[in-house]
């Protein structure tokens, strides 16, 4: 063993190039992973942090025990309770302050006239409190609210607004109220609690503003007394509390918005990085078995010589194995640090794009540092098992031979398995989309699809190599030929060098097209629901945004130029135990304004007990027309509800609509989530539309926007997310560049002898070049047209079974643009991993070339 080492550590030294492009796979795979830990423990800490200075003050937070959870939200909605209780709970013992915490949506306007906020995050509003125990904000600069209309905001959201102290501005409730900023705050010695907005009013503007009714308050925070602890506290308070209401510890509050935190963005955000760095690490598989197994066949008179001499097959095993681990070990190590570097980085350029990484020392975990070590450790290690192996089983007769080239092809076996596993892959994803809609299903069929591509690469690659490179004969002559000869020369050998790039363009492609798919659903979705001539709307998603005031829609139906103008409020409530989202609107407008389908009963006698649902919400709870349904509210009152209406879409609509009447008593902070408005005969768009923005620009300056506009900008996501995608999708690019330049020079130097001979009977350097270049841009077009294949297929296939797991129905859709644009750049990225292996063969020496053994 001590010889095999020995050997290793030698050929290591000697051949320090060859491993070059294993080491920078392994290094970027693991600092990738590494990275993505560290930084997601890091958030963690820092947030946990966070939280905890901002409530240490506050012992106990008194609130409503029960939440309604609507499907798809993590946080639910919990009913206000009585301000009244304050003076109750200040006469309990041990307490030393109570003050009512009033919180609601609010979204500030910046100076440019653009609100700030509401891509995500919560634009929250409330009262300021005044005592600075009870208040997680810090008043930084100014002063406190004194009178109405005066407002603290939090630093980091006047520096987005670009508002200074002194400034007016207006404040959506959605309502519009002009407030003047008086003071800045911080949030746990933060300029904001991430990209959460928070306007500070006075009591009275807060219980005017973002409430139903005065006298209520999301929460009562309670401040213990000398010696008392949250935990006794809680238990001294829970005495007095009225039915509905509950206690709980100031820490464990900090412990749940940690939770929220995490579970709608820190999970999602790390689970999402971890998902690229395992396609970066299986791209760098391919890549370092493909090095591995070409070295291992450059090495076979060397191994067949140290068979001869006595060494056993385990031996050689051992040395190749020995010389894995050594380059396994040092480039996970490296990229270990590497990952801490990305972290820092990152912590470091959050804050410059408008995310605030708190602040704070990085969090380097044990499980953070050993995981990626040992994931690099194993990837590389288990890439050159198979080459390792077939060292071992090197006969020493090979030394006798002139061996230097792999030119195994694919077997029969291969071809039989690669077409079997296809076969199964087709029906199990078929089964999965079509037959019994299952996303487990379908993500197995998907995988299956992978392997069977993986295993049929050798296979496909001379056909698909003779017919890519077709053209290169007429075009290149014989520079051209001897392009296409070499990359046919090893089928698996090229098939390996191109499944690293196919898996990159396959994944890119993937989201290519769900991304087109989400797209003309989202456009099939208006076209078929809204028939409204314009749509009214605030440019936010996720829990950002205040929405739009109810009084909007009536102030537009007004305006002589429409003929119908409806508002899409939103409320929440149990419906036979059940969390829902409801659809507050006029019923009779919405029949008007947008295409509901076939409908069983009557939307107009809906009143304030009525109720229309959707065909596929009434097959679930077996409800029909004239049927009793319960709707429990969050205010604690239950009412019994007549099925008036049962209509067959909901996309825009909602699966429940209730009149604003029926949601009056019942509501918090009532707003519109859409205005959807119809011109009268004869009124053009445009005409229409100024007319409507005039109206809108006083309620805040909502957009204002047409049908087409209006779909295009509901999918404005959409780009963002795939900008990300490929973005990280990057890495994997590279990494399979570096595999193709990696061979490309390993295959060099195995043809070291050809390439003399080419030269000395007169190919030019310049036709050398070329031919090394355009066998890279072969190999690296095999794998795109195969990464485009098998991304379109998968794209199809999370289409369907999407469409199979959600009521709403999917498009799907091939952007043909913007996959000749991923095909033109795989055949770029060949031409670039080609460039530094025809220089090297360039500059080989014709006479030292032709006297290489």
């Amino acid at each position: 063993m001590n010889a095999a080492v020995r050997l290793s550590v030698s050929s290591l030294r000697a051949h320090k190039r060859r491993f070059a492009g294993t080491f920078l796979a392994v290094f970027l795979g693991v600092a990738f992973l590494a990275g993505t830990l560290v930084m997601g423990d890091t958030l963690r800490a820092s947030f946990d942090s966070m939280f905890g200075n901002a409530t240490s003050g506050t012992g106990a937070v008194v609130r409503s025990a029960d939440a309604i959870t609507t499907p798809g939200e993590s946080e639910g909605v919990r009913r206000p309770v009585d301000t009244a209780l304050v003076g109750t709970l200040e006469k309990v013992p041990g307490v030393a302050a109570a003050a009512p915490d009033i919180e609601g949506a609010g979204q500030l306007v910046g100076k440019n006239g653009k609100p700030i906020g509401g891509q995500g995050p919560p634009t929250l509003a409330g009262n300021w409190i005044t005592d600075s125990e009870l208040n997680p904000y810090r008043l930084a600069e100014g002063r406190a609210p004194q009178k109405s209309g005066e407002v603290v905001v939090n630093r980091g959201t006047a520096d987005k607004g670009d508002l200074k102290i002194g400034d007016t501005t207006t404040l959506r409730t959605p309502d519009p109220v002009k407030v003047t900023v008086v003071g800045l705050a911080t949030f746990g010695g933060e300029d904001g609690m991430a990209q959460v907005t928070f306007t500070g009013m006075t009591r009275a503007d807060a219980e005017k503003y973002l409430t139903a009714r005065p006298g209520e308050a999301a929460s009562i925070k309670v401040r213990a007394g000398p010696g008392v602890s949250e935990k006794e506290l809680v238990d001294r308070l829970t005495p007095v509390l009225p039915k509905g209401v509950e206690a709980i510890t100031g820490q464990e509050s900090a412990q749940e918005n940690t939770d929220m935190v995490s579970s709608q963005f820190l999970s999602i955000f790390t689970t999402f990085l971890l998902v690229f760095s395992g396609i970066a690490l299986l791209v760098a598989t391919f890549s370092i078995h493909n090095t591995f197994a070409i070295v291992v066949a450059q090495r076979t008179r060397e191994n067949a010589l140290l068979r001869a001499l006595g060494a056993s097959r385990r031996q050689v095993t051992a040395t190749t194995l020995v010389e894995a681990t050594v380059v396994a070990v040092t480039a996970s190590a490296a990229g270990l640090a590497g990952g801490i570097g990305i972290a820092a980085g990152l912590q470091a350029l959050f804050p410059a794009i408008g995310f605030p990484f708190p602040d704070g020392n990085l969090v380097i975990s044990v499980l953070s540092m050993v995981l990626p070590l040992a994931v690099g450790i194993v990837v590389c290690l288990g890439s050159a098992l198979l080459p390792a192996a077939r060292a071992g089983r090197t006969a020493p007769l090979a030394a006798l031979r002139e061996t230097a080239v792999d030119a195994s092809g694919a077997s029969r076996l291969r071809a039989v398995t690669g077409l079997g596993l296809a076969a199964l892959a087709v029906a199990v994803t078929l089964t999965g989309v079509l037959v019994s809609p299952s996303i487990w299903l379908a993500g197995l069929g998907a995988v299956l699809a992978l392997v069977s591509f993986v295993v049929l690469g050798p296979v496909a690659s001379s056909t698909a190599v003779r017919i890519l490179g077709g053209p290169l004969d007429r075009l290149r002559g014989v520079t051209g030929s001897l392009a296409r000869r070499n990359a046919l020369r090893s089928p698996k050998r090229t098939a390996a060098t191109a499944s690293a790039l196919m898996i990159g363009v396959a994944v890119v492609s993937l989201f290519t097209v769900f991304g087109a798919s989400l797209k003309a659903t989202m456009d099939q979705t208006v076209s078929r629901s809204f028939a409204g001539d314009v749509a009214v709307s605030t440019p936010s998603f996720g829990a950002g945004g205040s929405g739009l005031s109810p009084r909007l829609a009536g102030a537009i139906q007004q305006l002589p130029q429409v003929d119908t103008a409806v508002g899409l409020g939103r409320g929440v409530a149990q419906v036979d135990g059940k969390g829902r989202a409801l659809t507050v609107t006029d019923p009779v407008a919405l029949e008007r304004t947008f295409d509901l389908g076939k409908v069983q009963g009557s939307l107009r006698d809906l009143g304030a007990d009525g109720i229309a649902i959707t065909r596929t919400e009434a097959d679930k709870q077996h409800l029909t027309t004239g049927d009793k349904a319960q709707l429990a509210f969050t205010d604690g009152k239950k009412e019994t509800f007549t099925v008036r209406a049962v209509y067959g879409q909901s996309e825009l609509a909602g699966d429940y609509v209730i009149t604003r009447t029926a949601w009056a008593p019942h509501r918090i902070q009532d707003s519109d989530t859409l205005i959807a408005v119809s011109f009268k005969d004869g009124v053009s768009t445009d005409t229409g539309k100024a007319a409507v923005t005039k109206v809108a620009a006083q309620y805040g300056n909502p957009e204002v926007q047409t049908r087409d506009d209006y779909a295009q900008s509901s999918a404005g996501g959409i780009d963002m997310m795939l900008t990300l995608v490929y973005a990280l999708l990057a890495l994997a690019v590279l990494i399979a560049l570096l595999g193709i330049a990696n061979t490309l020079t390993l295959a060099i130097h195995e043809r070291t002898r050809e390439l003399g001979l080419l030269r000395a009977v007169g190919q030019t350097r310049s036709q050398l070049r070329a031919m090394v270049r355009w066998e890279s841009v072969l190999v690296a077009a095999f794998g795109t047209v195969g990464g485009l294949g098998l991304g379109a297929f998968l794209g199809w296939v999370l289409v369907k079974a999407s469409d199979g797991a959600s009521d709403s129905a999917f498009a799907f859709a091939i952007p043909p643009v913007q996959l000749v644009i991923v095909a033109l750049v795989g055949l770029a990225a060949g031409a670039l991993a080609g460039l530094r292996p025809a220089r090297r063969a360039a500059r080989l020496d014709v006479l030292r070339a032709i006297a290489t053994e």
